[in-house]
């Protein structure tokens, strides 16, 4: 079956990808820095094909739809296709204990869960190569100052270094879906641990930026921590004007009040 035959994802509805190029570059933009492969969602195959042979890896594939898993099942005997819902798989039991890679065109109704999943398992998954909706994609990859930087973009950067890689037009899809595509990738940085409480980082994080439009004086008061030990140079700024270390240096003055 010819590629712009096949249906390329569903989140982008009934749109076909009609460029081999883009599938063939997204599979060659993996560092292999692990031998162990998970591609999420891989539909009808059309990334799939570039992988498959690849005899540096150990793939698998998790797909949720049971027309796609027979479809895979009929064109691929060999491959090792799980049938299930990536944010219900057990990833500890996934490459029995071992790190592994993953690489996906993610249907865009899940991707950030996706990441977030990826973000908890941050020491088990080295590397994320995935192509998302344009905006989502800018929005993980953006540091500081800009207006699409967000919790995301500060929970992954503290561990992992994110390039963007390369935008991917409509009208590589017949018929041409309303919104770009992107391709990022995540590569784990050197840290292990940040020099804080982790669990209280996340939580303000997620905190400052559900009311962004507002100073950290006001964004953190949820809290319900004294903010007395924060400097008022960082309280007068918005939670999109921070970096990873500005909040880490929150995190530990909070802290101190508890």
């Amino acid at each position: 079956m010819h590629l712009n035959q096949v249906r390329a994802k569903k989140f982008l509805g009934q749109h076909f990808l009609t460029d081999e190029t883009i599938a063939e570059r997204i599979a060659s933009s993996l560092t292999g820095s692990t031998p162990n492969l998970l591609e999420i969602g891989p539909g009808m195959g059309v990334l799939t094909k570039y992988l498959v042979n690849d005899k540096r890896y150990r793939f698998k594939t998790i797909e949720l739809d049971n027309e796609s898993v027979e479809y895979l099942h009929q064109h691929y005997s060999d491959l090792d296709v799980i049938e299930g819902d990536f944010l219900r798989l057990d990833l500890g039991q996934l490459f029995d204990g071992e790190k592994f890679s993953i690489i996906g065109n993610f249907p865009y109704n899940i991707s950030s869960q996706i990441l977030f999943r990826v973000f908890e398992h941050r020491d088990m998954v080295p590397e994320v190569v995935g192509m998302f909706q344009k905006e989502v994609a800018e929005r993980i990859a953006e540091g500081p100052g800009s207006k699409t930087y967000g919790i995301l973009s500060v929970l992954l950067s503290a561990f992992y270094d994110i390039e963007y890689l390369f935008t991917v037009h409509e009208h590589v899809f017949n018929p041409p879906p309303k919104v770009k595509s992107a391709v990022i990738r995540l590569t784990r940085n050197g840290v292990q641990r940040l020099d804080c409480d982790e669990k209280l980082f996340v939580q303000v994080v997620k905190t400052g930026f559900n009311q962004r439009r507002k100073t950290l004086r006001n964004a953190l008061k949820p809290l319900n921590i004294a903010l007395d030990n924060v400097p008022e140079e960082i309280l007068a700024k918005r939670a999109e004007q921070l970096s990873v270390q500005d909040f880490v240096l929150i995190t530990n003055l909070l802290a101190q009040q508890l």
